[in-house]
C-alpha cells in the first residue's frame, strides 16, 4: 500500500491525521535535520497503522515535506 504524507516538522505535538484514503498529515516535534523528522514520521505511522517500523519505507521525498511512503 502506498500513501502520501505531508509532514510538518517542529510542530507543537506529534500527531497523525487522516485526510482521505491514502493521504495523511503528520506533525512531528523533531527538527528536519539529519533524518530525525523522517525517523519520527516512520515511528508515528507504524504506531498509528499498527505495523512494524521495518515495514514502512519512504520511497520519495526524503528531504521534502510531501513524501510517498510504501507500507508492506
Amino acid at each position: 500500500m502506498r500513501i502520501y504524507v505531508k509532514v510538518t516538522p517542529r510542530a507543537g505535538k506529534n500527531e497523525v491525521l487522516k485526510i482521505s484514503e491514502g493521504e495523511y498529515r503528520v506533525k512531528v516535534t523533531a527538527p528536519p535535520e539529519k533524518g530525525k523528522a523522517n525517523e519520527k514520521v516512520v515511528a508515528l505511522l507504524a504506531y498509528h497503522l499498527a505495523v512494524p517500523k521495518s515495514s514502512i519505507k519512504i520511497i520519495a521525498g526524503k528531504t521534502a515535506r510531501i513524501k510517498i511512503i510504501d507500507i508492506g
